[in-house]
């Protein structure tokens, strides 16, 4: 069995540099994350034996330095810290940062913010946070459409949406005000990763995906390959592979979500080839 791995797959910048942020400040005293630092299951668990603790709020916090995670927080979380006296340390994402910032400003200028998004996501909560109390989340064009009427509507989106989503709700949006104003959040390598792993699934008898299953990018992944018409399975580790999804098959895809290290990816690929063997 042939196997094929998307291009463009695993970490993203945004991710290693938040690990790197949070290793380095490990060798220093003790730190913990508000929440996972970033949604991989199995990364996580490696730092907590580095001694990364992840907390679920800051009443948690036992001194020493707190993590803002790579998918950012709300805009009052590090004054809330440094209150507390705790020291604080920004690991998200610059792209999500600057997503919180046009919500901010469309806010701070009057318009009403759409955020385009998964409800409960943290990525979506933090940003929802920085938009003020009038700001709105949709996951589709037809939950733009139930809106009511606004005077001027701003509209900014999780960095993992896709394109097309995107471009649905805001045409769904400008039939709900006079003005519209869009910012395109979408992160660049979320773009690459999608596209890639449409690529290779156009081209296989079967894709997995690997990545937390907490992980939004990565169940993206799995979404375009499942729309793309390929047999498609989500796994987060080699041990979750199943021989018989193999059966009779000639070309195997691998891709990841933009989370997933490359432990684990090559993890994958090299049960697949004993898959393949046997």
């Amino acid at each position: 069995m042939e196997i094929i791995v998307a291009r463009h797959a695993g970490f993203c910048f945004g991710v290693k540099r938040a690990l790197d942020l949070v290793r380095e400040a490990a060798a220093s005293g003790p730190v913990q994350t508000i929440g996972p630092l970033i949604h991989n299951p199995q990364v996580v668990a490696r730092l907590e034996q580095e001694g990364v603790r992840t907390i679920a709020d800051l009443s948690q916090a036992q001194g020493g330095t707190v993590v803002i995670p790579s998918h950012g927080a709300g805009a009052d979380l590090a004054e809330r810290a440094e209150a507390a006296g705790l020291a604080v340390l920004d690991a998200t994402c610059p792209l999500v940062a600057e997503a919180q910032t046009h919500a901010g400003r469309l806010a701070q200028e009057g318009y009403r913010v759409v955020i385009l998004g998964d409800p409960g996501h943290p990525e979506v909560v933090g940003l929802a946070r920085h938009a003020g109390p009038q700001a709105v989340v949709v996951e589709d064009a037809g939950a733009a459409l139930a809106l009511p009427r606004a005077e001027r509507l701003g509209l900014v989106c999780q960095t993992t949406q896709t394109l097309d989503r995107l471009r649905a709700v805001a045409s769904a949006l400008l039939e709900k005000t006079a003005e519209l104003r869009v910012f395109n959040t979408i992160c660049g390598a979320t773009a690459q990763r999608q596209q890639s792993a449409l690529d290779v699934a156009r081209t296989v008898d079967v894709v997995v995906v690997v990545g937390g299953r907490n992980s939004a990018n990565t169940n993206r992944l799995t979404q375009i390959c499942t729309d793309a018409g390929v047999e498609t399975h989500h796994v987060e580790t080699p041990d979750e592979l199943d021989a018989a999804w193999f059966s009779a098959k000639r070309r195997a895809g691998v891709t990841a979500g933009a989370s997933t290290p490359q432990w684990l990816i090559d993890g994958v690929v090299e049960a697949l080839r004993r898959i393949g063997e046997a």
